[in-house]
């Protein structure tokens, strides 16, 4: 009797600690990292940590470290790192991965994007339903979306016709640029973004393209006479997702990833706002700081696309298996 009483009795504690073992099955901690400095108002940053935040307050035993600042793995390598499992999450511009899938670089490609509200579409075309295919077929998966602006700036003189570059030397942010620099008659110099203040001073170079963010972080405002703002023709815009390794993605329950994808959206439509005001608080600045602010015009804008056309894009389309059709699919979205 008292065997049978005492088979009963663990019996039952087993069958009571089933639970508990599940739940701590599903307890999950993902490791997210990024460049961009971490608690200074980065928005790049601070969409991360909305999503931590997020997710944290929804309880369903899901928490995401963030780590700021290229502190866990450096920029470039992030994307190797998702995939090894060093890292779980990252927001990264995609071209960073166009070594591994040189698809990539029509993310980071002359006047494809050419303002904020074009973006949003772009987000839905089917460019970016083969540019995601491709993510996924690589192993991760995009949790939000985003993009960024950027602008042209002379040192000397305003930059809006492919005329205006010739004969000057420029510092580009990339491959795809640097062929349209090129050849719109300028000499591309090759610098790290964080050198172009110190190269301008010194007339190491004359010109450059960046993102509006950096424009105003490095303090460019303080050398040029004259900057391209996007408007309403940019010819400059980078996409920096939100990407989650589609092995981390699997290992979360249903709970976790609708979680995780409701963050990501909300933090997504955070970005969309604050990246647009980004490129106001640059027009802001430079203005004054008696920065001459142009914007280009529709023809301007065509007239570097048809420099781009011979050289950016005829690269690319040569080059890269689908290189053609997603160029022309990502030029027809109107």
């Amino acid at each position: 009797m008292k065997r049978t009483s005492l088979a009963t009795a663990l019996s039952g504690l087993l069958v009571a600690a089933i639970p508990l073992t599940a739940a701590l099955a599903d307890s999950v901690t993902l490791k997210a990292s990024h460049q961009f400095p971490g608690g200074k108002g980065d928005v790049r940053d601070e969409m991360v940590q909305m999503i931590a935040r997020d997710v944290a307050a929804a309880k369903v035993d899901l928490t995401i470290k963030v780590f700021p600042g290229s502190s866990l793995v450096k920029a470039p390598d992030q994307w190797k790192a998702m995939l090894s499992g060093q890292i779980d999450m990252t927001s990264v511009p995609l071209d960073y991965a166009s070594g591994i899938h040189p698809q990539f670089g029509a993310t980071l490609m002359p006047g494809l994007v050419k303002n904020q509200e074009h973006a949003q579409r772009i987000n839905s075309s089917p460019f970016m339903q083969d540019i995601k295919g491709i993510i996924e077929k690589g192993g991760v998966k995009v949790l939000a979306d985003a993009w960024l602006a950027g602008a042209f700036a002379g040192k000397d003189k305003c930059i809006l016709k492919p005329e205006d570059a010739a004969g000057l030397k420029v510092r580009s942010a990339g491959a795809t640029f640097s062929q349209m620099w090129a050849g719109a008659g300028a000499s591309v110099v090759a610098i790290p973004s964080n050198e172009v203040y110190n190269a301008m001073q010194q007339g190491v170079i004359q010109a450059t393209d960046t993102s509006t963010g950096s424009f105003v972080s490095f303090r460019l405002y303080e050398q040029v006479k004259c900057i391209t703002a996007p408007g309403d023709n940019a010819m400059w815009f980078m996409y920096e997702p939100v990407l989650i390794s589609m092995r981390s993605w699997d290992k979360l329950n249903d709970a976790q990833k609708q979680a995780l994808s409701t963050a990501a959206k909300k933090a997504e439509a955070y970005f969309n706002v604050e990246s647009k005001k980004m490129d106001d608080k640059m027009v802001e600045i430079f203005k004054k700081n008696n920065v001459k602010v142009v914007t280009m015009s529709d023809a301007d804008a065509q007239a570097w696309r048809g420099v781009a056309n011979k050289t950016s894009y005829k690269v690319f389309a040569d080059k890269v298996p689908g290189g053609k059709e997603l160029i022309e699919k990502a030029l027809s979205v109107k």
